[in-house]
């Protein structure tokens, strides 16, 4: 909609880098460059081979396909027919100017059914949900920033870390922080920017693999137990059990010939 809003009435000229749309739009840069790749992949969008010269170097010009657009599928609300109509909308064929031999669109830009509202995303609400439940975990006394932290957490889940895991950092560093004085601690906005929660989410992931390993080494040691019928076997519990079958270690024929099951 950012796009569309900067575009004329044919969809052209549409130049702005994606550091400008990533500040009106208040998403991550990870989130605006990967939009911009699907919408050109898609058609949606289409480099016009036009640079404008900037700042920063230049900025590629776009190009919306109306076309592409109107193939989508449609959310507008039907049709009333309910009273007198002042100044009707007119639906015959829009009759706008070509680019780079693409004709308008083939229905006036006010007409009812090119009138769209923004589709509702359950994955962004979760996203939402996930980024606010990880600030919440924060020590409260130093909270600071909302919307900042809130951005740093989304470029964060977007690259792929686990929400969990990014909760479970979070609270590790309000414990190991607990006591400090307000000069030795790290207000929110700092600690998410900084990516000061790596340490403790590569720190979380390394424990989550020596438990694997453990737990790995623990049924490979029931496994032989149950397989020598060791009379250690009256040992094992009925959970561990359920896991060595489930991890297909044992059949439940030598389950049943150790004594574990009837």
């Amino acid at each position: 909609m950012f796009l569309a809003d900067k575009a004329s009435d044919d969809g052209s000229g549409i130049w702005c880098s994606k550091g400008t749309i990533q500040r009106h739009t208040e998403l991550g840069g990870t989130t605006v460059k990967r939009t911009m790749r699907d919408f050109l992949k898609e058609g949606i969008l289409v480099e016009t081979g036009t640079r404008r010269r900037c700042k920063n170097g230049f900025t590629v010009v776009y190009r919306i396909d109306l076309a592409q657009i109107e193939l989508l599928e449609t959310i507008a609300e039907p049709d009333f027919e309910t009273g007198a109509i002042v100044d009707p909308v007119q639906t015959g064929p829009g009759t706008g100017t070509t680019v780079a031999g693409v004709p308008g669109p083939p229905r006036p830009p006010n007409h009812p059914k090119t009138i769209h509202k923004p589709p509702t995303r359950e994955y962004a609400v979760a996203e939402v949900e996930e980024a606010e439940k990880i600030l919440t975990a924060y020590p409260p006394d130093r909270l600071r920033g909302k919307a900042a932290c809130l951005r740093w957490i989304n470029e964060a889940l977007d690259k792929g870390v686990s929400p969990e895991d990014m909760v479970q950092a979070v609270k590790a560093y309000a414990t190991e922080s607990a006591g400090f004085t307000r000069s030795k601690v790290c207000f929110s906005d700092n600690w998410f920017k900084s990516g000061r929660w790596r340490s403790y989410v590569e720190d979380i992931a390394m424990n989550r693999e020596e438990t694997k390993t453990k737990e790995a080494e623990m049924l490979a040691g029931l496994m032989n137990w149950v397989t020598d019928r060791h009379p250690l076997c009256r040992h094992i519990t009925p959970s561990q059990v359920d896991a060595l079958l489930a991890a297909e270690l044992v059949t439940p024929a030598q389950i049943q010939a150790a004594g574990l099951r009837s």
